[in-house]
């Protein structure tokens, strides 16, 4: 569609998102949270870590590390990137599904459920690499499947429960992936690559799946990487080359309680719909179930722990509780208040998330962003600098990815699954 003209002002002329899909004024925080969210993966995250080096102290060094995943078991800021991503996702589904159903009943609702997550799974299969490597080397789950996944497990159980069914529904999804991580038994083997490379040395050279395949001791309760029930689901079930060797962080059953953390954006958004309650009630109630949350995962992750590898139910309460607090404070910054003078880069990037997204990891042959800027400020330019150079380098790959959100954004093209 021709791009509409554009105003004197920084905005699009017709912007086809000024109104939310039920008719009202469009959720503008929601739009701006989401670009602080993706802010960080293509640009923030790096300029932060390269300031850090360049300051040579610990000011910044304490921000650099937030913006770090942990190993395994914990959770740092950077760790609710992705779920935040999800919990998102559950908000706008809420919006676009109940038009959808208004408009042309649940069977329209449900065919838009099933082809945006058909057409995102799509997009991320092809982004993790496609078929360039060989069928038997195709990660077949990723950040994007995941995201498809979660939305359409979650789009389909608001589709068709009420709301009371539906917290029902997103507890036993918790409740349930928690018991089976807890009791289902599994093979006494740790599949992590040292331990596979000692017994199969012991062994004369056997494989890891003959390895497993031998092993008749059984345990249960662990949550050790490679030594859990959803990893070893993986390993005997996920087709192709799982991202962690023998299996993979977004993988097959830890898919269960992700669907959770689409539902509580979907209890956000149901929130958010809501005529009977003023704005300002509406940030507070989600701020306040944000908090009961972060208790409620702190609590639960004494006995099961924080773990986004796994998705662990305490990891979807306490990145959920979080993002319950980030979606108050937006909403009522944003959209109560409108002190909106700081928001339009993270509006530029937040309404056109997925193309900004695929764009870092396509464009170029050499790291995206990153790869264009170090042909202008990389070399001798980046010698010439010093110790700045770095920095300078991570700025100017950052404002590439905003002048390319910034063009998309005025002239009114919005790329949305």
């Amino acid at each position: 569609m021709p791009p509409p003209a554009t105003n004197d002002r920084d905005e699009p002329a017709k912007d086809p998102l000024s109104a939310a899909p039920d008719g009202s004024r469009r959720l503008v925080s929601l739009d701006v949270l989401r670009g602080f969210d993706m802010f960080w993966i293509v640009g923030g995250g790096a300029l932060v870590g390269t300031l850090a080096k360049a300051e040579d102290g610990t000011l910044l060094g304490a921000v650099r590390e937030q913006l770090t995943h942990v190993e395994w078991a914990g959770f740092r800021f950077y760790d609710m990137i992705f779920p935040l991503f999800v919990f998102i996702a559950g908000v706008s589904l809420v919006f676009s599904l109940s038009k959808a159903k208004e408009e042309g009943g649940r069977a329209k609702a449900f065919s838009r459920v099933l082809g945006r997550g058909l057409l995102l799974f799509v997009v991320g299969f092809f982004y993790s690499g496609g078929f360039k490597d060989g069928l038997e080397n195709v990660r077949w789950l990723g950040v994007l499947q995941r995201i498809a996944m979660a939305y359409t497990g979650a789009g389909m159980l608001f589709l068709f429960l009420p709301t009371r069914a539906l917290v029902a529904a997103w507890v036993a999804l918790l409740v349930g992936y928690w018991a089976m991580m807890q009791y289902v038994p599994i093979r006494d083997i740790k599949l992590q690559t040292p331990v596979i490379e000692k017994l199969s040395a012991l062994s004369g050279g056997k494989s890891a799946r003959e390895l497993f395949d031998a092993t008749t001791e059984t345990t249960r309760g662990k949550y050790d990487p490679g030594y859990n029930v959803s990893n070893h689901f993986d390993f005997r079930f996920l087709p192709g080359k799982p991202y962690d060797k023998y299996y993979d962080p977004e993988g097959i059953l830890s898919t269960i309680p992700a669907v959770g953390t689409c539902l509580l954006g979907a209890f956000a958004g149901l929130l958010l719909r809501r005529k009977d309650l003023p704005p300002t009630g509406k940030s507070v109630y989600l701020g306040t179930a944000g908090l009961l949350l972060v208790c409620l995962g702190l609590i639960w992750g004494m006995q099961f722990p924080v773990i986004k590898k796994l998705w662990t139910s305490s990891f979807v309460c306490l990145a959920g509780g979080w993002s319950l607090m980030l979606l108050a404070v937006f909403h009522q910054v944003v959209d109560v208040w409108k002190v909106r003078w700081w928001t339009p880069p993270f509006l530029w990037i937040g309404t056109n998330a997925l193309p900004v997204y695929l764009s870092a990891n396509l464009l170029g042959t050499n790291g995206g962003y990153r790869g264009i800027a170090e042909r202008v400020l990389g070399g001798p330019v980046k010698a010439s600098l010093g110790s700045a150079g770095g920095p300078v380098l991570a700025i100017g790959s950052l404002l590439l990815m905003l002048m390319f959100a910034r063009f998309l954004y005025r002239r009114g093209i919005f790329l949305r699954l």
